[in-house]
């Protein structure tokens, strides 16, 4: 008994590839048809991606990441945070800014010809050096507060401080202007932009921690205490917080509970992978769907061909491999012209929205996979129906 000969891969993969390039039109149309299912999925992939890592970056910007922690509020007699505590905070790991600021118990006036009485219901506030940094807060005119600034009568204004003492902007190289804290004059070296995630500091003028010492008899107690912290750690740093910052009196500090842009941002996240799964499926489904129609049309064409061949000794297995291999290389072409034009699809889309180009690895991995699977898929039953057909049939046929 004679053995079948086995075909060596590459001339599989020749026999395969005959359907291909005698019906050239027909082969560019179907892997059209998968490559447009294949670039649907990297772009339905890549731009809610796109999308979403901007909104994340927006988000982030909101102060996902942010708490704040002070004392107890209305307590006899008032608690005092210690000193040290925000270095105690900074020690914690995924703390990775923290900063203070406290209520120096003054009043700011314009000048010294309005009412002492009168604050404006504006704070006067001592401020670390990296307060801006904890707070995502930008300077709008002048600079923030230095190492030689933040010794000296130097403050920044808060916005609504800002506009309340009547000053619109700081010019560059004009004389800049001064407020009263107490007894004593300040010079005013920068205005805030608004501070959407903190409002009190826009209505507060921040004085140097150290000038705040010297000049306010300041006493260095921390009043509020703000941080931000790897977004993943956040619910593990809020629950030590109390006890670093005040060790002999944990239950009496408060921390702000996380801000309400964590919780957007989670729930974006999870809503946006849904949407991928879906969409995605439907994509590589209807790729399938095209493969699939366009086997069986060739299956149905190639009779005679098929016919031949079993007369000269194919067997059933060699024409399944025969359509099954060039099911497989049309999906393949198809899979890689798909993600090559979905890959610049979502490049060209993120770009002109000015967001971050984000395109998942993964994605464009089952590009090219999911084309074979899907080709592999759609080629089984057309292989099948190829291979069943005995030489008289597939002759008999034309």
């Amino acid at each position: 008994m004679t053995r079948p000969v086995r075909l060596a891969p590459a001339d599989l993969l020749s026999l395969g590839l005959i359907g291909l390039r005698t019906r050239k039109l027909r082969a560019a149309l179907s892997a059209l048809g998968i490559s447009i299912g294949i670039a649907t999925m990297i772009v339905v992939t890549g731009i809610p991606a796109s999308s979403q890592a901007a909104l994340m970056r927006e988000l982030s910007a909101l102060g996902a990441n942010v708490l704040q922690a002070m004392p107890v509020p209305d307590q006899d007699p008032p608690v005092l945070l210690p000193e040290q505590s925000v270095g105690m905070v900074q020690r914690i790991a995924p703390v990775t800014v923290a900063s203070a600021v406290a209520n120096t118990h003054t009043l700011v006036r314009r000048s010294d010809r309005t009412d002492p009485h009168d604050g404006s219901g504006l704070t006067v506030l001592a401020a670390r050096l990296d307060l801006p940094a904890a707070i995502n807060a930008r300077i709008r005119y002048g600079h923030w507060l230095t190492e030689v600034t933040g010794a000296f009568p130097t403050v920044v204004l808060g916005s609504v401080a800002a506009s309340r003492l009547g000053f619109a902007e700081l010019r560059p190289g004009g004389r800049p202007p001064q407020v009263m804290i107490g007894d004593q004059w300040f010079t005013v070296v920068g205005i805030l932009a608004a501070t959407p995630l903190s409002p009190d500091i826009d209505r507060s003028v921040l004085v140097g921690w150290e000038a705040a010492r010297s000049r306010l008899r300041f006493d260095g107690h921390p009043t509020v205490i703000y941080l931000q912290v790897q977004e993943d750690q956040l619910e593990a740093v809020r629950a030590v917080l109390p006890a670093t910052i005040h060790p002999e009196r944990p239950g009496q500090v408060t921390v702000t509970r996380p801000s309400d842009a964590l919780a957007a941002k989670r729930a974006s996240e999870n809503s946006f992978s849904s949407l991928l799964l879906a969409l995605a499926a439907v994509a590589l489904l209807v790729g399938g769907i095209g493969v699939a129609n366009t086997m069986v049309i060739s299956v149905l064409e190639r009779r005679a061909e098929i016919g031949l061949r079993r007369a000269l000794g194919a067997n059933r297995g060699q024409i399944r491999a025969q359509f099954l291999t060039e099911a497989v290389a049309l999906a393949t072409l198809g899979g890689v012209a798909g993600t090559m034009l979905g890959l610049l699809a979502t490049v060209a889309y993120a770009a002109y929205h000015g967001w971050p180009v984000v395109v998942p690895v993964p994605a464009l991995l089952a590009g090219v996979g999911g084309a074979v699977a899907v080709g592999v898929i759609a080629g089984v039953y057309p292989s099948v129906r190829a291979s069943r057909l005995t030489p008289t049939q597939a002759l008999a046929a034309t």
